[in-house]
């Protein structure tokens, strides 16, 4: 972690205080760019102004190594592990390969960009009409039965299809042909 601290607008000119409280003000975030309130408590007038913060938090990320083209699937082959400002911007890092790995780029991703929440999305596994196997489970038992999918499967997403007898059904997508049905 690394706190710079701004300065004070100089042509200020604020009364003597006995308690300056500081305060985060609504909307502020505690990385990045943002900026701390202070408040006079005790004096002879009160004062509220904001001070400039930046706080830089470093750690491991994946980093692209090489352009990736919008709609492509991100390998290992697409990233480095590198030293990164997490801070740098509001989006979450994805610091796990398992929330990157075979997801699909949603834009162009450029060299040196550190992988966030967003540039990435799962990876559709099938399309509607296909043949999918659907497992159902409730207490005690468990089920499978073959089904058409009524609308695309992406992995960890919900996907309806229409099971032998004609019925619709909702599961989740486990990989590309299985759905799992919880009862």
């Amino acid at each position: 972690m690394e706190v710079q601290l701004g300065n004070l607008d100089s042509r200020l000119k604020l009364a003597p205080c006995g308690n300056v409280e500081p305060y985060l003000p609504p909307g502020a975030r505690l990385w990045g760019r943002t900026r701390v309130g202070l408040r006079c408590m005790d004096g002879m007038s009160r004062w509220n102004v904001s001070l400039p913060v930046t706080v830089n938090a470093y750690g491991k990320a994946w980093v692209i190594k090489n352009q990736v083209a919008s709609g492509s699937v991100l390998t290992a082959n697409d990233v480095i592990e590198a030293e990164v400002n997490w801070a740098e911007e509001s989006s979450q890092v994805l610091w796990d390969g398992s929330l990157w790995m075979g997801h699909v780029a949603t834009r162009q991703l450029t060299t040196g960009q550190t992988l966030r929440q967003g540039m990435v999305k799962p990876a559709q596994v099938f399309q509607a009409g296909t043949q999918v196997r659907v497992f159902a489970q409730g207490a005690g038992f468990q089920v499978s039965s073959d089904a058409q999918a009524l609308s695309a499967g992406v992995v960890g997403q919900i996907a309806r299809v229409r099971m032998e007898n004609g019925r619709i059904s909702s599961g989740m997508v486990v990989d590309a042909r299985t759905v799992k049905i919880d009862l």
